[in-house]
Order: structure tokens, then C-alpha cells, then sequence
């Protein structure tokens, strides 16, 4: 089943365009990827699920829905969770109230307090630095407290915009193993990420954005050999 289904999407800023046509599914329970270099157009198509750019034209459809010009809140009520690129956290604030804000829906302190806890099961190193400001982790460990929050939301489809940005390849390993559980947990993940080989390692599914057009798509297993793929990085 289709979870997302994105129809002819074509977004522009001012006049000039970004996205062309943009056709594509994201199934339950799937990691499917979205590859692209800087400038693809990528970060714009995420902003267009959620509702924070409007696109001039096409749908974009949840469970069947068409949510395209709901606003934001809306969609993240529907069971939407977005881990944005850079990992954007709250730098004074500590690891257990960033946390806390993942689930600003939830009014059920005892909901709160268990998702927490399985957050934290995942996420052995939060746990041990539950108390200490965000701003002060490292990267790796911010990337953490960003995955943690969305999580908090019980999310049913899960956002990942460019997870290994800025990270050290050892983060950048533990990361993608972490949103490899996420799926394995029922999780649905659409994954926007420019580092090729990590992402087709994990990922189910998977187009190529060249250009803000899709110049490819298919399994990871096949997208690895694909010419598309290495055009769209290498020329």
C-alpha cells in the first residue's frame, strides 16, 4: 500500500523552477530513498510533503488523501514525523526536554514517559546524557536526539532528510543502522540522502532526482548498477 503518492508535482520559487513533474510512491512499511546531489532539489520536495512550500501544480496524497494544500499542522497530525536536515534541535534546552517536544500532541504523561523510555532503549548514549544540553553533544549525538524526537510522535511514516550530513563516517554507519531498525519496526521511512552507497545498503526502494527531475528509479539492488545513478552524480 501506498502510504505517500506524490501526482505531477512541479514546485518553482519566484519564477525560476525547481521541481518538474515529480511522480512517486512511498510504501508501508518500505525504506524508500530519494537520491540526489546538493541542489537537486530534494530539501524542496520534503517541504512539500509537509506543507511548508506550496507547489504550483500536482498532489500529493497520504493513505489516499490528498493533503496538498492542508497546512502543516494538519499533516504531521496524520501521523507524519520529519527529521530535517542539520539535525535542528533546540541547543538549551536538555536531551530529555528536546525529547519532550517530539510529542507535544501527547497529553497522557505516562504515554509520554514510555515512548521516552523506548527512545532511550535505543538510544543507550541519550540515556547516560539525558540531563545535558543538547548544544553541548556532539554531532553524531545530536543526529541522535534528532531521530529520538521524531520518534517520540509514534510516527507512522518517518522523513529523513540527510541524515549523514556533517557527521563522521562512524556516526554516519551507527545513523543508518538505526533508521534500519526504524523500518523494522513497522515504520514507514522515505530517506533524502546524497550518499549513494550508504542509503541503497538500507533501502528498499529508491528514485534519482537530477535537475529537480526524476532520472531514475527502481530496487536499491538495481539503482546500484544503474547509469542514471552515476549520471546524476558524476555527469
Amino acid at each position: 500500500m501506498a502510504r505517500i503518492e506524490i501526482r505531477g508535482l512541479r514546485s518553482a520559487y519566484d519564477k525560476a523552477d525547481v521541481l518538474h513533474d515529480i511522480s512517486l510512491t512511498v510504501e508501508e512499511g518500505r525504506i524508500t530513498c530519494l537520491l540526489g546531489s546538493n541542489g537537486a532539489g530534494k530539501s524542496t520536495l520534503i517541504r512539500g510533503i509537509l506543507g511548508l512550500t506550496q507547489p504550483h501544480s500536482g498532489q500529493i496524497l497520504l493513505d489516499g488523501e490528498d493533503i496538498t494544500r492542508l497546512p502543516t499542522h494538519k499533516i504531521i497530525s496524520r501521523g507524519i514525523a520529519a527529521i530535517p536536515e542539520g539535525r535542528k534541535m533546540f541547543p538549551k534546552l536538555t536531551v530529555t526536554e528536546n525529547l519532550r517536544l517530539g510529542a507535544y500532541q501527547v497529553g497522557d504523561e505516562r504515554t509520554i514517559r514510555a515512548r521516552m523510555d523506548s527512545v532511550f532503549e535505543a538510544f543507550p548514549r541519550l540515556a547516560e546524557r539525558r540531563d545535558q544540553l543538547a548544544g553541548t553533544m556532539s554531532g553524531g549525538e545530536q543526529a541522535m536526539v534528532s531521530i529520538g524526537r521524531g520518534l517520540m510522535g509514534a510516527p507512522k511514516i518517518l522523513l529523513i532528510d540527510e541524515p549523514s550530513l556533517g557527521l563522521s563516517p562512524l556516526y554516519v554507519k551507527e545513523n543508518f543502522r538505526i533508521i534500519e531498525g526504524i523500518r523494522d519496526q513497522g515504520i514507514t521511512v522515505f530517506l533524502v540522502e546524497q550518499n549513494v552507497r550508504q542509503t541503497l545498503a538500507i533501502a528498499d526502494y529508491g528514485y534519482v532526482l537530477s535537475g529537480g527531475k526524476l532520472v531514475g528509479e527502481g530496487t536499491a539492488e538495481a539503482l546500484q548498477n544503474d547509469s542514471a545513478v552515476h549520471a546524476a552524480y558524476f555527469g
